[in-house]
């Protein structure tokens, strides 16, 4: 057995971040060799081709008795790479076993946005009791409640934010909800700097309700740079949002139809 690794193993952001998505929407075959990534978008797979710096190649499937070919993976053999997944705590068939998972403090948060962008939303709201009560969650999503309490025991222990844990409907997956007061600490931490990996829609989508609630508008500094034409390269709004000491960076790369956001804590 050809033991030689595919992956270069060796931490780093993007690296913690693939390792979520194999965590979360990834597959370990029961061969002992063969890794599997699928998902329904097209840029998360390719984001997790360019974390490992490989070019697998692309192709689409079917699940269940659906007839048209609408989910994206990755198929890829690497021995070496797979037994250091299973060091981790990633085992096949472990959507309902997967507990803690032994990733360096340093790149937790790496992790987590991988998890978020692989299982996690983010939805807001007015509150129909107080019209201008305008509110926000961050949520985590599972089918193991080991990895869900593995998740919320370490952002309390690095951050110290609490969250609340539910199942849906069908009582099939826990989530780990965090409202709009702990969501203003956890959204810096997993937008941290720049040249990060990210899933283009989630990202727009949380600064697209952000600046709709009022929430990029009136606390703190912005600094930005705005594709429009709007006339200055240099714009001074607010946001209420607490944000890590020195620069937070949005990566312009994601933001071509949005404004370029350099966030500065005060």
């Amino acid at each position: 057995m050809d033991l030689k690794s595919k992956v270069k193993i060796k931490w780093s952001p993007k690296f913690a971040y693939a390792i979520d998505l194999i965590a979360t929407d990834g597959n370990l075959s029961i061969d002992g060799r063969h890794i599997i990534f699928t998902s329904k978008d097209l840029q998360l797979v390719k984001l997790f081709e360019d974390c490992l710096r490989r070019e697998i190649g692309i192709k689409k499937k079917t699940r269940s008795t659906e007839k048209i070919k609408k989910y994206f993976y990755v198929q890829f053999s690497d021995v070496r790479f797979y037994d250091f997944l299973l060091g981790l705590g990633i085992t096949p068939r472990k959507s309902k076993t997967i507990g803690s998972i032994r990733i360096p403090k340093k790149f937790f948060f790496d992790f987590l946005r991988g998890c978020f962008d692989g299982d996690g939303s983010f939805f807001s709201y007015y509150d129909p009791r107080w019209p201008k009560s305008f509110m926000f969650y961050t949520t985590f999503v599972s089918a193991s409640k080991e990895f869900i309490n593995w998740l919320r025991k370490n952002l309390k222990k690095y951050i110290g934010i609490n969250g609340h844990i539910t199942q849906d409907g069908n009582n099939i997956a826990y989530q780990l909800k965090y409202a709009k007061k702990e969501s203003r600490i956890l959204i810096p931490k997993l937008y941290y700097r720049k040249n990060l990996p990210i899933l283009k829609r989630k990202f727009l989508k949380i600064v697209t309700a952000l600046r709709a609630g009022g929430e990029i508008g009136k606390h703190a500094t912005l600094r930005g740079w705005c594709p429009y034409g709007c006339g200055s390269s240099n714009l001074l709004v607010r946001t209420s949002l607490t944000f890590p000491v020195g620069l937070f960076f949005l990566p312009t790369e994601y933001l071509s139809s949005e404004i370029y956001l350099l966030f500065l804590q005060i």
